[in-house]
């Protein structure tokens, strides 16, 4: 009897907390600078999110370490539902491998749903004259050429470097704090190649401001369908492709996960906002917290296998 009052008095205290959840503006740590993929999904959804939710939300920009002060943040946060973590997956699935400290435990941080999926698009500056991964191999091999990325273990890094570990070629790494400065330099010509986030790059492809040469992931992108993946340009077997996911800290009431994920699902799978993400190279998943966890442990598995093959470690 005794028992079961206990759990009573436990799914009544749960449920009481869902339904008082949130009682405060709500904070969602997006640990790159504004303008990249992460943005451009997470203010989508927060417009439909707000009036389910009735409180503020937040989005927080904290820049640094390829994620990993962001993450860190976030891990030692108070697990009471008003703080989340909003990042590209190479924090949770790259980072651990390659860097000596990230400053937090993969398991602080809890999945709650893959919002979207994206590839990598390999662009360069005009001038450089060339079209095709091939080309660019040649020419790095004639003359030093470097290229920029989001930051060191961003996504374009390791899409870049294990291109550039099968084709044995060399060029320089210049990391940048998010894609959308690094782009910034491309198109100003400062350097000369980069391997940045398709919804950055894709409006400027179109412009005739970037040269696209491939992209990362199996499949070309829905906006630059003209665009070959790196496999049909020439590099059988090579995916790169990447997600933005949603996290909790670690100690989150079940409850309170659960009423944000259907918050946040719901606001993606609005026609509108798939619409909106479609245009920006993404394509919207929406998935379950068990459904992220598996697939976030299975590309984990991917990326270590590649950080240790091409011997990739940061500091």
């Amino acid at each position: 009897m005794k028992l079961h009052t206990i759990a009573f008095a436990l799914l009544a205290g749960a449920s009481t907390l869902a339904h008082a959840w949130p009682d405060k503006p709500v904070r969602i740590v997006v640990p790159y600078p504004p303008g990249g993929p992460s943005d451009i999904v997470l203010r989508a959804a927060m417009e439909k999110m707000q009036p389910a939710l009735k409180q503020p939300l937040v989005l927080d920009n904290k820049p640094g370490a390829a994620g990993n002060l962001g993450a860190a943040e976030v891990a030692r946060a108070a697990p009471d539902g008003h703080t989340w973590f909003f990042s590209t997956d190479n924090v949770v699935t790259i980072n651990p491998h390659v860097y000596k400290n990230t400053g937090f435990k993969v398991d602080d941080l809890v999945a709650v749903s893959v919002a979207s999926t994206f590839s990598q698009t390999l662009v360069c500056h005009p001038s450089v004259g060339v079209k095709t991964p091939a080309e660019l191999a040649r020419a790095a091999k004639a003359g030093k050429l470097s290229y920029a990325s989001g930051g060191a273990g961003a996504p374009g890094h390791l899409a870049m470097e294990l291109w550039l570990a099968t084709a044995g070629v060399d060029m320089q790494h210049i990391p940048y704090k998010g894609p959308a400065p690094a782009m910034q330099d491309v198109m100003g010509g400062q350097v000369p190649c980069g391997f940045l986030a398709g919804p950055t790059v894709a409006p400027q492809v179109k412009a005739g401001k970037l040269v696209a040469l491939a992209v990362s992931g199996t499949k070309r992108s829905p906006v630059l369908p003209e665009v070959p993946t790196m496999a049909e340009a020439g590099v059988p077997g090579y995916d790169a492709g990447f997600m933005l996911v949603l996290y909790a800290p670690r100690g989150t009431p079940p409850a309170v996960v659960d009423a944000m994920h259907k918050a946040f699902t719901d606001a993606l799978r609005q026609p509108d906002v798939a619409a909106r993400l479609q245009a920006t190279d993404q394509s919207v998943v929406a998935n379950t917290p068990a459904e992220a966890a598996a697939v976030l442990q299975a590309t984990s598995r991917k990326w270590a296998d590649v950080a240790k093959r091409i011997g990739l470690s940061l500091d």
